[in-house]
């Protein structure tokens, strides 16, 4: 395992891999979102900015823009589901932006879009956790070999969050234990 000063070697491939299941996450709990906002775009365009550089399109200021946009959609949200659902499609544009650094908080951009859908959909049904869980579940068995490649060369998630960090630590943790 790197030290939190080593520098972890990333290629293209993986990125786009990483940001591709980090976009399915957040596609999944877009509705959440949308029902909420039906004339806000923005955390849509994030989803779409993440798919386009997964299917090999340019990381660039579409990714960077995209990403904030859904930042402030999130924070503009008026519940706090949609909220999370946008904070998933601002952690899937950000993911290809995820730091050659072995950093704990760089599992927030591995898992981040997952961890928010999660939550996203546990409070849609009245703050239930299983429900949190099953999305955590179905995220663990969506993640492919490369992903959890690259999710093993970093530090296990960082303590904190509240409950989207439990949730990013419980998927953490499932995916490590896939990987021994």
């Amino acid at each position: 395992m790197a030290n939190e000063t080593s520098e972890i070697v990333l290629s293209m491939d993986d990125l786009r891999e990483v940001a591709g299941y980090a976009a399915q996450s957040a596609q999944e709990v877009l509705a959440i979102f949308e029902r909420a906002h039906p004339a806000d775009s923005r955390a849509r365009d994030a989803i779409d900015a993440a798919w386009t550089f997964a299917r090999g399109g340019k990381r660039g200021k579409r990714l960077r823009d995209t990403a904030w946009a859904a930042l402030r959609a999130a924070r503009d949200a008026e519940s706090a589901a949609a909220g999370d659902a946008a904070r998933a499609a601002m952690c899937a544009a950000s993911a290809a932006y995820l730091h050659p650094l072995a950093d704990a908080h760089q599992v927030k951009h591995i898992l981040g879009a997952a961890a928010h859908a999660a939550r996203a959909a546990e409070l849609m049904a009245g703050d239930d956790r299983e429900v949190g869980a099953g999305y955590i579940e179905q995220a663990r068995r969506r993640a492919t070999p490369i992903v959890v490649d690259v999710l093993s060369r970093y530090p296990a998630a960082p303590p904190g969050g509240g409950r989207v960090g439990e949730l990013l630590r419980d998927l953490d943790e499932a995916l490590r234990d896939r990987s021994d």
